[in-house]
Order: C-alpha cells, then structure tokens, then sequence
C-alpha cells in the first residue's frame, strides 16, 4: 500500500520508527487492568451473546454439497472457501509423496486492529469474538476479522463493525500493512492481510470491544486460548519495540529485550546472510502440489459425518451447524477441519556471544505459496509420528535437558478449524549445546525475525505467534 502523501508527518521514516518503538515498549510496560478482571470481562460477554455449535452430518450441511465431477465440498454461492484435495511430490522430508484434502479460500481476509493513544499510551482495540471451532467459545480477537464475503455481505447479514477504517485506511495512520500466510499443511495458497491502523479520533465504542495495551495482551499469552491466532499473527508484524533500559538486567525477558536491540554486529550472522539461506532454500528445495479433486485422495474416506484418512491420524473434515446472538448471521452451516491431536510449535534459544538467539527451521508446506518460509526450530502434532520417523529436536523440546521459558496451549483460528490447539514452547539450552546446525536450520536474533516479518511469506505463521509469546516473556 502507498500512503498518502498529503500530509508529511505520515511518511515513515528512521526518527519515525524509533519513535513508534519507544511508543510500543512503553505499551508493553502498561498494565492498567490486571489479567483476572480482563477474563472477567471475556466471560461476561459470553453470557451475554449466547452461541450452540452443534454437530450435523454432510446430508444436512445446508448451503453446502460435494461437487458431482469432483467430490470437493463447495457453498452453493461459490464464495468462502472449500475443501479440494492435494497430490503433493517433495525432495524433502521423511514422506516424498501424499494424499490429502485441503481448504482452498481464495479470499484475502482483513486482519486488522485499531490502534489509539489513551492518557499517553498505545492501546489496542481488541474484540471478543466468538469462533464455532473455538476450543473455549469467546476470545481476545482483532477489531475486524473479516473476509470479503463476510465484509461484503455475501452471506446477506450484517456488515463487519468498524471496517471501514481498514478499506479506508487515509482514516488514520498504518502502523502495519503486510501479507502473510496462514497453516501450510491445511490452507492451499492461503493468505490474509495483516494491518494495524493507528487514529487519532474517539472511536464509537461498543460493548464487545475493549481497549488493551501490549502489556496486558502479553499477560493474557500467559493464560491457555485467550489470544485468538488472528491476533497473534497481526501484532507480531509490529516493529520490535523493546528499549534500552528493558535490556538491563539478567532475567530472560532481559535477553529478549537486548536479542530485540542487537545489531548484525552482534548476531550469528548478518540479516542479509539469513536472507540469503531463506532464498536458498525456497530455490533449493522441489515441492509438486497438484489439485486433485477430491473423490480421487487416497487413503482417505468419506462418510456419512466426517472425512478422515485410514490411519485415524491427522485431521477430519466435519459439519457444524452455529446460532450466535452478535455475529452479523445468526446462524449458519459450514465444514471444519478438526484436527486429530494437539498440536507442538517450539523454538529452541540459546545465548551466542551473550546475545539471545533463536534457532529456526526452513520449514517445507504444500500450501505455501513459496515453497519454503522459516519456522520454530520444531512443529509437528507429535501423534503423527511414530518409531524413529520423528522431527528434528522435538524430543530435545519435551525432555529434561533444557530450561522451559514458556509452555502454554493457544488456539487456532476457530472460523476454520475445530478445536484445533498448539503447545507453545520457548526452550533455553546451554552452552554446551551445538552451535553448528543441519542445513535447514539457522541461529537468529529477535531483531532479524522481527525485520523478516515485515515481508510476505518469509514467517510462518507458527513462529509469528511464538514471536508474539517470546516478547511477553518477562
């Protein structure tokens, strides 16, 4: 997006983006309501807007049918999304081939949060959303969480509240504009945009949202499922924000601040060369993912309530029917992937030179739209993985030779997915552990992850939340 050049205060620039970060790490050190009363708030909200998912076979999937040439499972309006299958060829990783349904939605949803100065600090305007593959129900969520077919009112409902400030975007000042993708394993090609919007007006309020500064969302990442994934990715795209008083001290949250801070002299190795290794490795690597309908995936069945491979390993595709008393439809029908174990993400940190640094992985999808993008050092549902076919460091994580920072469950985005949740780990190991790494992995500063996140598909989704959950480390 270019920004309008009629007012010059608008144009980033270096001053700018220092300011902005200074404005950040004073949000971060905010802390106006405690944790407690916010889930008090969260909870109030859900008596007050009462929801039922219940179960439905495929027959009854109003709205939606499988396709008569194809199998895939489509809405009769032709918008949304659907589920297509995948035929997938890769040089890389323990299986070369497979089979598998995926979700195919063309649409690039708006994942956006309004930003405001209140008593001198940066608060964000967060939703509590209800989800009907939520885990839990209601969460923390962004402003607007919103796909074109919903915004433009495809399904004939309401339109999303407070959108406008993100299809109009000269309304306030854009903190961050950014495409990123979603779940390579599960979305073919998927990608939302990511935004952030800061003005200076009073914003009509309304009783399902609530302003909250960083500091507070940091201590709600600290609780299971609160924090949707939508907002995680969104304010992980923000510009490191630490300062230089946060990097006194020897706590952890100490070493992340100065990790935020660290310049390429300080780092493993320069930005640019981490760059470099990320291109090599989307170049080098051969993946082949073919659509295929769906009546032809192998080794997977469909019946009369969900579709699931033989194995009963991975996920399953299933019918939901939703009544929500604040959504702009009050009910609906629609497919779920439900996954078929919890999910791990983790990043391995380790102190180089005395600075932070986090051991990342070159991590291969079918539904990247780039083949490769840097992931946690581990991400997997361990159940899938049996004998010695197992991922990298993935029992390091969950053994007793490393010092756990963080190990918290945080949900998946519960539009798409049923109960989909992901054990979240931040990991120390010492000195004694290897710095040389296998090819597909490499050492680097919070500084250089964050600068990546401000490109389309260069983080994945995965390690953009647990970025987010590292900087509430404290």
């Amino acid at each position: 997006m270019v920004l309008p050049h009629t007012d010059a205060r608008l144009r980033p620039g270096r001053t700018d983006r220092d300011h902005l970060a200074a404005r950040l790490a004073r949000s971060a050190r905010h802390r106006p309501r405690p944790v407690a009363e916010l889930e008090a708030w969260l909870a109030d909200r859900e008596r007050a807007n009462p929801f039922e998912i219940t179960e439905v076979p495929f027959a009854e999937l109003t709205g939606w049918s499988f396709a008569p040439h194809s199998g895939d499972l489509v809405h009769d309006s032709g918008r949304f999304f659907s589920v297509e299958g995948l035929h997938v060829r890769t040089d890389g990783g323990p299986v070369d081939e497979w089979w598998q349904p995926i979700i195919h939605q063309p649409d690039r949803a708006i994942l956006g949060i309004l930003a405001r100065e209140i008593d001198g600090v940066l608060h964000f305007l967060m939703q509590a959303k209800m989800e009907p593959g939520n885990v839990n129900g209601v969460q923390f969520s962004p402003t607007v969480q919103s796909t074109p077919s919903n915004y433009q009112r495809a399904h004939r409902g309401a339109r999303s509240r407070y959108v406008e400030y993100f299809l109009e975007p000269e309304r306030g000042r854009v903190l961050v504009d950014v495409l990123q993708s979603e779940q390579g394993s599960w979305f073919r090609g998927k990608r939302n945009r990511n935004i952030i919007v800061e003005v200076t007006d009073e914003v009509e309020p309304h009783e399902d949202f609530v302003w909250l500064t960083l500091g507070q969302i940091h201590d709600l990442l600290h609780r299971p499922n609160l924090v949707n994934m939508d907002a995680r990715t969104v304010l992980s795209c923000l510009p490191g924000h630490a300062d230089s008083s946060d990097a006194d001290g020897t706590t952890l949250g100490a070493a992340v601040a100065r990790s935020s801070l660290a310049g390429d002299d300080e780092a493993w190795q320069p930005l640019l060369q981490v760059r470099n290794w990320l291109t090599a490795s989307k170049a080098g690597r051969t993946l082949a993912a073919r659509q295929v309908p769906l009546s032809e995936v192998r080794d997977w069945h469909r019946g009369d309530v969900d579709i699931r491979h033989r194995s009963g390993r991975y996920f399953r595709i299933v019918g939901r029917h939703v009544r929500a008393s604040n959504r702009e439809v009050a009910q609906w029908r629609q497919p779920l992937l439900a996954p078929c174990g919890t999910g791990l993400v983790a990043f391995v940190v380790r102190r180089l030179d005395g600075v932070l640094h986090v051991l990342a992985h070159a991590d291969l999808r079918p539904g990247y739209r780039d083949t490769v993008e840097l992931g946690p050092t581990v991400q997997c549902t361990p159940d899938n993985f049996t004998g010695d076919n197992r991922p990298d460091y993935l029992d390091l994580v969950r053994s007793g030779q490393v010092r756990v920072h963080y190990d918290v469950l945080q949900s998946e985005e519960g539009g798409r997915f049923h109960h989909a949740v992901t054990r979240h780990m931040v990991v120390e190991v010492g000195a004694d552990f290897p710095v040389a790494t296998p090819p597909e992995y490499v050492w680097v500063t919070l500084r250089q992850l964050t600068a990546m996140t401000a490109f389309s598909y260069q983080v994945n989704i995965e390690a953009r939340s647990l970025l987010l959950c590292l900087r509430a480390l404290r």
